[in-house]
């Protein structure tokens, strides 16, 4: 077992930094191709087209064949797609490979989720937060990669080369260790006439999925728009500006280091009500403030707050039939996805009606509506002497 979650850590790892060395040359792969802001947007498309793509196939796939077989192949296939934007020739062909990418990376992140069900299914506790915890490692890691190597003069070709040998390793022990789980037959889950088998995914599953968009929709405003707020509205300095979001990225990244600990003490519900509320309340209050120390700190807060619940969200997902684990990760993943492709763009637009510290204030709400709605994460009433889906937790409230 410590082998098994060794390797969904890694392949989280391999996720978060193929992502990170993406971001990291973007500066030199639009230059090099002379693409205007609203062109290289459109190619940009490419990854969110991909990934919701990706997550729609692959969910039938991991019920019919299990995680491991799909989990394995994406894994290795992302040290792979990683390399063709740096070969792209102009702006078609690099829509198409970040659609590709994007199909890889929205594949990979459905199954490395449901096969971290698995393993957090037979250590009976909460293993999840840790997982999500080092995909943050591994985006900050390829981040910083790319980074140095940029400035050492390498060109995306020699970054992308050189970290995707790195993840094609990574992939390949996480291989070796990764449990190999067989999806369980519908009818030892459902036995005949209870009418869930007919359903395509696990009642409550959609619900869940809005969930992770109103998380994400913050995580979004975050990335985008953190650092915008104290800049212009704020009158801050560039440094305490940039300080915003790191904030939040580090607030968000410790949180889940924390979360299984905090999981397996309060239970999902309580977890998610209370970082619900410390999101909601932390932005919400530091907006109201005005103040650039107020709104550096607000940002921590928020990410401290947001980081746990995602996690718990996937978790009560994939638990909730293991029959059709894969289609209940894709269908949150998809519905959540959305929220962050869709949150700048949502901030932006209130932005030009009410103001930004204003529209600042949606992801705040979006999070007391999480926290409000956490009973939804308690898993579903079971019949007499059907078992109960281990690593749920205790659930005193």
């Amino acid at each position: 077992m410590p082998r098994a979650r060794a390797a969904v850590h890694g392949l989280f790892f391999v996720s978060g930094a193929a992502i990170g060395t993406w971001t990291s040359r973007i500066p030199a792969i639009k230059t090099d191709l002379g693409l205007s802001d609203g062109r290289f947007s459109m190619a940009l498309l490419g990854i969110a087209a991909g990934a919701i793509t990706g997550m729609a196939i692959v969910g039938r796939l991991i019920d019919r064949y299990g995680s491991f077989r799909l989990m394995v192949p994406t894994g290795i296939a992302m040290g792979i797609v990683l390399q063709l934007p740096a070969y792209a020739a102009g702006l078609p062909a690099l829509a198409l490979s970040l659609f590709l990418f994007g199909v890889v990376h929205g594949s990979l992140d459905v199954a490395m989720n449901a096969n971290a069900v698995v393993v957090e299914r037979r250590y009976g506790r909460p293993i999840m937060s840790a997982f999500h915890a080092v995909f943050s490692v591994g985006g900050f890691a390829g981040a910083s990669a790319g980074g140095l190597l940029a400035q050492a003069g390498a060109g995306p070709r020699a970054t992308f080369a050189g970290v995707g040998a790195v993840l094609l390793l990574l992939s390949l022990i996480s291989a070796r260790w990764a449990t190999r789980d067989r999806p369980p037959p519908a009818e030892a889950s459902h036995p005949a006439g209870d009418g869930l088998r007919r359903r395509r995914f696990a009642p409550g599953v959609l619900f869940l999925g809005l969930l992770a968009f109103c998380c994400l929709v913050g995580e979004g405003a975050s990335a985008d728009w953190s650092s915008v707020y104290l800049r212009e509205t704020l009158g801050s300095s560039p440094g305490l500006a940039a300080a915003a979001y790191a904030a939040f990225s580090i607030m968000m990244t410790a949180g889940r280091f924390a979360g299984d600990r905090l999981a397996a003490r309060l239970g999902p519900v309580r977890l998610v009500r209370c970082c619900g509320g410390l999101a909601g309340a932390g932005l919400g209050v530091s907006l109201l403030a005005g103040h650039p120390l107020a709104g550096v700190a607000g940002f921590g807060l928020f990410g401290a707050g947001l980081s746990c619940i995602i996690p718990q969200v996937f978790s009560a997902a994939g638990h909730r039939d293991p029959a059709q684990a894969g289609r209940s990760l894709a269908v949150a993943a998809g519905v959540g996805y959305t929220g962050f492709l869709a949150g700048p763009v949502l901030i932006g637009g209130l932005a030009e009606l009410v103001t930004l510290s204003r529209a600042l204030l949606a992801p705040a709400v979006l999070a007391l509506f999480v926290a409000l709605a956490a009973p939804a994460l308690r898993p579903p009433s079971r019949t007499a002497g059907e078992p109960v889906p281990a690593a749920t937790g205790g659930e005193p409230g």
